[in-house]
């Protein structure tokens, strides 16, 4: 059975957390608004509640997710050495980093569940939970093979890309540059064009997607979120692109068209395109960010380049920073023209130090709200400062 186990696995992970969990970094970091108000604040304000439904859903669906990983991986100790063995206790070392990842950067100290238990857990100080999953990723590493299933499965260089990105975060700069070089430098992988990436196209820049199948009853559609009745994918247009975000692409930028869009003066974002229609695959590594991830923790006298060969490929002309700080910003802005709405601009901004005074949030905000409805079930959960 561990052929159907492992495609659970696989679904329970894709599925749980609900599909604004893949862009509520973009809800909180002032890519979004609501369509009735072009404030970005507000919306962030709306969020920043223990009582939120969006923010409680993706608590309970990251940890639903780790009980069926939690469980598939019991099971998978217990199989015969070999092949099958090791890529499905890969693929759950990489799912246990994977969702303490998304918990960690949302909330901070939050419970490290190695193993699933009964008992009413207590936040596990954040530190601990980050070594958790640096080493999880280096078992998944050393468990998992080539991407010889497509990328919508796992394998190594998920790993890795993953543990760049961690690397980056954690501060180990030499670490995440090395990782995110070794996908570079890899022939199986090239920057690839946003019309191939984000239309279903052949490429060979994703690293690892969920497929979100609609033949599978995927729930996750994110584009219906995106657009609105009179746009020819419809769409319930429940957010909007922020005022900056439509002015922030410059006309030769090969992002702009397939990132943003306008019909009838309403702006939409125009990366997941199937809107009412189907769904579509959501990217959770790509070559791209191995760029900026590279350039970012080699700093400006080294990373540069990586920094303007993705901006070339896009069209864009070189830039010159004079200073690392001038450096880190270039970065910054070039990961929100690269990655909008792929979850990555709140964190990007909260762990430069930079949220407060480019979102115009309070300091307590650079950590959600423990979910009030989890505290009143777990009184072990303490809550975060200013909630």
């Amino acid at each position: 059975d561990i052929v159907s186990l492992r495609s659970g696995m696989y679904i329970k992970v894709q599925e749980d957390p609900g599909e604004r969990a893949y862009i509520m970094f973009d809800l909180f970091g002032g890519n979004l608004t609501t369509k009735a108000s072009k404030n970005s604040i507000d919306l962030i304000n709306s969020l920043s509640t223990a009582m939120s439904g969006e923010v409680l859903a993706q608590w309970q669906g990251y940890y639903k997710a780790m009980m069926q990983v939690n469980n598939v991986y019991s099971i998978a100790q217990g199989l015969e050495e070999g092949p099958m063995r090791n890529k499905v206790l890969g693929e759950c070392h990489y799912f246990r980093a994977y969702l303490h990842l998304c918990l960690v950067t949302r909330f901070g100290d939050v419970p490290l569940m190695k193993q699933n238990t009964d008992e009413k857990v207590s936040r596990t100080p954040a530190e601990e939970v980050w070594n958790f999953i640096y080493d999880e990723l280096d078992l998944a590493i050393s468990l998992l093979g080539a991407p010889d299933e497509g990328y919508y499965y796992l394998s190594a260089d998920a790993a890795k890309a993953l543990k760049a990105r961690v690397a980056l975060y954690m501060g180990k700069k030499t670490e995440a540059a090395e990782l995110a070089e070794s996908l570079i430098n890899d022939a199986r992988y090239g920057l690839d064009s946003f019309d191939k990436i984000f239309r279903a196209g052949n490429n060979k820049e994703i690293i690892f997607a969920f497929s979100c199948l609609h033949t599978d009853q995927s729930k996750v559609a994110i584009s219906t979120l995106f657009y609105s009745y009179n746009h020819p994918n419809s769409g319930s247009y429940v957010y909007a692109p922020a005022g900056d975000v439509m002015t922030m692409y410059s006309d030769n930028d090969l992002r702009k068209d397939v990132s943003i869009t306008t019909l009838d003066n309403l702006n939409f974002i125009n990366k997941y395109p199937s809107g009412q229609k189907g769904t579509d695959p959501v990217v959770i590594s790509r070559l791209a960010e191995m760029y900026l991830i590279s350039a970012e923790a080699q700093g400006v006298e080294k990373g540069l380049g990586r920094l303007n060969e993705l901006r070339q490929m896009r069209g864009l002309e070189k830039i010159f920073p004079g200073s690392e700080n001038e450096f880190i910003n270039a970065v910054l802005d070039e990961r929100r023209l690269e990655l909008l709405c792929e979850g990555h601009r709140w964190y990007d901004l909260v762990r430069t130090g930079k949220a407060v005074e480019k979102l115009g949030i309070k300091e307590y905000q650079t950590l959600m709200p423990i979910p009030e409805a989890e505290r009143q079930t777990n009184r072990n959960l303490t809550q975060n400062e200013g909630y």
